[in-house]
């Protein structure tokens, strides 16, 4: 069973989100997202890429934490090297993207968001954010980077270090997201934007976006390994154990 649904749209490729209504990612969402955006940059026909949910309540809740939780340490080193070669995969897209956020996008459903080039947001009580450090593990380091260097030092720190969840208004100040709309103006709002942007020639918009992300990739992939090692460490800890236990058995 297909966790995502993809289509091309006016010369845009729209992966949306369909694994219930919380869009868990899985090792098998994962493999489907990488898929898919792989297939997408490989035709010449698609100018440009979304990322969106088929249902207005998740964008996505992240890890799917019930699933995981019981992997053994190899196991779970998979699904981590797997989830961070398709977000650094995203992240450094030669076309155009955007995440179009009609619900919350929390933890690694934020991920997703903060590796695509803009995030719409619908408005009203729809949360983003990063509370890893809540669960006893540390934001992967690859998004660490990403959210510093998007928003910045100090900023970055309060969101990565206190663990919240913020209301659009607050995104849109911290410069989490681009723009926020009500929910049925999400899509349209996100397709008008990003046909803007993949109307640019993309040899020239292709070479502009690595000049921001390959900094950002260098230093990611620099230290991974150790990073890694640190997260995984956390994530088996007797803290990460009780902490992840409390979260799985509230999905």
């Amino acid at each position: 069973m297909k966790n995502i649904s993809v289509e091309i749209q006016n010369e845009i490729g729209i992966i949306k989100l369909d694994n219930g209504v919380t869009n868990t990612i899985s090792l098998q969402v994962v493999g489907e997202l990488h898929e898919a955006i792989t297939k997408l940059a490989d035709n010449q026909s698609v100018r440009a890429l979304i990322i969106t949910s088929a249902n207005e309540k998740f964008f996505s809740i992240g890890f799917d934490i019930p699933n995981l939780y019981d992997l053994t340490p190899a196991q779970f080193e998979d699904f981590y090297d797997t989830f961070n070669k398709f977000a650094l995969d995203l992240f450094t897209y030669s076309k155009p993207t955007l995440a179009a956020m009609p619900g919350h996008a929390i933890a690694g459903g934020c991920i997703l968001a903060l590796c695509c080039d803009y995030r719409v947001i619908a408005e009203g009580r729809k949360l983003m954010g990063l509370n890893e450090i809540k669960l006893g593990v540390p934001v992967p380091y690859m998004v660490d980077c990403i959210l510093r260097d998007l928003i910045g030092t100090q900023r970055g720190r309060d969101v990565l270090e206190l663990g919240e969840f913020y209301p659009p208004e607050d995104l849109l100040r911290l410069g989490m997201v681009d723009l926020v709309v009500p929910v049925d103006e999400v899509l349209p709002a996100s397709i008008e934007k990003i046909q803007a942007l993949g109307e640019m020639p993309n040899a020239a918009y292709a070479i502009i976006k690595q000049n921001r992300v390959l900094p950002v990739q260098e230093k990611i992939l620099a230290t991974y390994e150790t990073k890694k090692a640190k997260f995984i460490e956390c994530w088996y800890s007797s803290e990460g154990r009780a902490r992840l236990k409390k979260a799985a058995e509230k999905f």
